[in-house]
């Protein structure tokens, strides 16, 4: 299937993308430390049906080394303009981890029309209650903590594989081409000044999130990996509470990436989710550069 890697300028930002298929619109995000790349195993089928863009979110992924206010509230408000700049009447989201919290802000966002975003689906979205890795999170957040993360994140590379295995529910299941790919997006220049402004602006965006998630109207998929260590599978239970029309699927073994460690059975449903929702068509796409 052909893939293209296209940019496009917002408010002045570059942004990368991968595009493929043809058919409604449907846009992924990743995960703080992730990029388009990490929808590999997913976009090729998702594309069979849909148009996909996989977006590279500006001071995250892409080799712009800006920068860049990388808050979750600012990258769902620039994710905000991007759709108005396609022209969309209709699409859906699939967000991961931290794109996941994203893509509830998105949703709930006051200047999107409502019936705009038709389908939602979230694979492990950061929340306020999950309680993993907000101590460290805290931690990082502090003037020391910062300075560590500068000065270790740009030589952090022999720490990668270990940080890959915690993710996964079954190290067996790796790809071979995962360290190489979030290394490569780990250690893009001004990576670690970018992540301290996701990382200090964590709490206000949770309290965002805790407003955000009660206004969601699209139906929703939760999908988790019942071996998720890095945002609590349990948390699903409080989201599945407030959103009011909510799946929750667990994938039995995976951690927290089941996009990449079970892709088939991560795919099956997302598809079978969006076969019951059906979204509707997007207008024509306005030219991109590639």
């Amino acid at each position: 299937m052909q893939m293209d890697e296209l940019w496009t300028n917002i408010n002045g930002e570059r942004m990368r993308l991968l595009r493929a298929g043809s058919g409604p619109p449907l846009l992924l995000i990743h995960g703080l430390l992730g990029g388009a790349f990490c929808w590999r195993f997913n976009l090729p089928v998702l594309a069979q049906h849909y148009s996909v863009y996989a977006v590279d979110l500006p001071g995250l992924a892409s080799t712009d080394d800006g920068d860049f206010d990388c808050s979750m509230s600012c990258q769902a408000k620039r994710l905000s303009r991007f759709i108005e700049h396609m022209s969309w009447n209709s699409l859906t989201v699939i967000g991961c981890s931290f794109g996941g919290a994203i893509a509830i802000l998105l949703a709930a966002m006051a200047d999107q029309p409502s019936g705009r975003i038709q389908s939602l689906i979230l694979s492990a979205p950061v929340n306020p209650w999950s309680d993993f890795g907000q101590r460290r999170i805290r931690l990082l957040s502090t003037q020391m903590g910062g300075y560590f993360l500068r000065t270790v994140l740009p030589i952090s590379r022999p720490c990668h594989g270990i940080a890959i295995r915690r993710m996964y529910g079954d190290p067996k299941c790796i790809p071979h081409d995962a360290l190489k790919g979030y290394s490569a997006s780990v250690l893009q220049p001004g990576r670690a000044r970018n992540v301290l402004s996701a990382l200090r602006s964590w709490q206000t965006d949770l309290e965002l999130l805790r407003k955000a998630v009660c206004q969601i109207e699209a139906p929703t998929l939760l999908i988790w990996g019942d071996r998720d260590h890095a945002v609590d599978p349990l948390s699903a239970k409080a989201l599945n509470e407030r959103i009011p029309k909510t799946e929750v699927k667990f994938i039995r073994g995976a951690g927290h990436l089941p996009f990449e460690e079970a892709p088939e059975e991560f795919n099956r449903e997302v598809l079978e989710f969006l076969n019951k929702t059906t979204p509707g068509t997007g207008r024509e796409q306005p030219a991109l550069n590639s």
